[in-house]
């Protein structure tokens, strides 16, 4: 009736041409890592702006190994709040939507896969690093599975696969989605352009229980990229990153707690900190990882002070590469850093911070060169003749003094400080 209702109005010459000749804009967006607050607002944003264009269709192509639960949740309420359907499209092959992704998938108006790619482990863990009791575990793992029950049951998906997916961590492949009954999946596609292809006069469901026909044949296809303040926050919060920006920072603080006044170190240090506390908070980390590399810094500054012959400094670098391999806590390779990363940068740290304090610690042992300390020892030569208790003159520091002395001494005599009041110098035969 409606599409009836617009020829009838194209007919009349009351539609602009523009619109009649506009094609369907299908907007295209990747997401590629953890879902955190970043992903959150890009995913959202982006549905904003394809619901202000009267976008036909939204596809994300989504391969990640999965995120915070909080963040989750925001998309998907937008997803289902949106005007725009939305397509989830785990690719291209060898990727996946692990946990937070796979309930991202499920809560789509359109869930595909390309072939080679699976989805599913969706146990919810503690994201602190913090090791959770059986009670609260069975608590949270409770709560998301009827998180996920619920989005399988309105979306007309598997409901008992989405459940074993979040409390036995299942995974499914493309093919195991597909044959599903009902599936957990809607189609299977190569790539985007097939998935479009594919999707043009198909009947989605929406949420609410209405019903769209896509019509996206000829569609002008958008790419939606993340800004810039969103691409290198999204960066930072990278587990490499983050261990790069911690230790560097702490590293800057540590010097300019050394040398006041240096400024570049302490600013550099603490911009890097904040970025790394921003970065710690969307990543599993283990506080004792953190403890750790704290204590090995403290421990590296403390080798050249302390006479331990060696074993501060061993246990700083011991302390620095345990806390590197402790500070991600999650058995996912994309989560580690690697000893590749870790064992350079332990060494490289230990080495920077071990000479840094060792030229601390010479400066602070050389002797003073200005003011009376400076003065004492200093050698010089006598000006005049100097008769025990009485006074004349030497050089020395290259100025003329006034100096007394308690051995007799003769023009022309090599002579040394040994005390100083005032202006008068006591002196000897050098």
């Amino acid at each position: 009736m409606r599409r009836a209702s617009c020829l009838v109005l194209i007919a009349l010459g009351l539609v602009p041409l523009a619109a009649r000749d506009r094609a369907p804009i299908v907007d295209t967006a990747l997401v590629d890592g953890i879902i955190h607050p970043v992903t959150s607002e890009f995913m959202r944003s982006s549905i904003a702006r394809a619901d202000a264009d009267g976008a036909a269709l939204i596809v994300f192509t989504l391969h990640t190994p999965g995120g915070l639960l909080d963040s989750t949740r925001d998309i998907n309420n937008a997803i289902i709040a949106a005007k725009t359907p939305v397509a989830i499209f785990v690719g291209p092959a060898g990727n996946r939507a692990a946990s937070a992704g796979f309930l991202i998938t499920m809560a789509a108006d359109i869930a595909a896969m390309a072939p080679g790619t699976h989805i599913g482990a969706a146990h919810p863990v503690a994201g602190n690093g913090e090791k959770i009791d059986d009670v609260m575990a069975k608590k949270m793992a409770s709560d998301t599975a009827a998180y996920a029950r619920t989005l399988a049951t309105q979306r007309g998906r598997n409901v008992p696969l989405v459940e074993q997916a979040v409390t036995e961590s299942r995974s499914f492949t493309e093919r195991e989605a597909m044959s599903a009954s009902p599936p957990l999946i809607d189609l299977i596609a190569t790539d985007v352009p097939d998935l479009i292809k594919k999707l043009d006069g198909r009947t989605v469901k929406r949420f609410n229980g209405s019903t769209v026909v896509l019509h996206v044949a000829n569609a002008e296809v958008r790419t939606i990229e993340m800004t810039l303040a969103q691409r290198v926050l999204s960066a930072i919060a990278h587990p490499q990153i983050a261990y790069l920006l911690l230790t560097l920072g702490t590293l800057g603080l540590t010097i300019e707690l050394w040398s006041p006044g240096a400024i570049l170190p302490g600013v550099a240090g603490g911009i890097s900190l904040l970025l790394a506390f921003f970065a710690l908070q969307v990543l599993p980390v283990s506080y004792a990882g953190v403890l750790l590399i704290l204590l090995g810094f403290a421990m590296l500054v403390l080798e050249v002070k302390v006479a331990s012959h060696g074993l501060l400094g061993v246990g700083g670098v011991a302390s620095l590469l345990f806390g590197s391999l402790m500070l991600i806590d999650s058995p996912l390779p994309e989560m580690q850093i690697g000893l590749r990363l870790i064992l350079p940068m332990t060494l490289s740290l230990s080495a920077i911070l071990l000479f840094l304090v060792t030229l601390a610690v010479r400066a602070q042992q050389q002797p003073a060169v200005t003011g009376e300390s400076g003065m004492l020892l200093a050698p010089g030569q006598a000006l005049t003749s100097i008769d025990p208790g009485g006074v004349g003159r030497v050089a020395t520091h290259g100025e003329i003094w006034t100096a007394t002395a308690v051995e007799p001494i003769h023009a022309g005599d090599r002579v040394v400080v040994t005390a100083v009041k005032g202006l008068l110098l006591t002196v000897k035969r050098a």
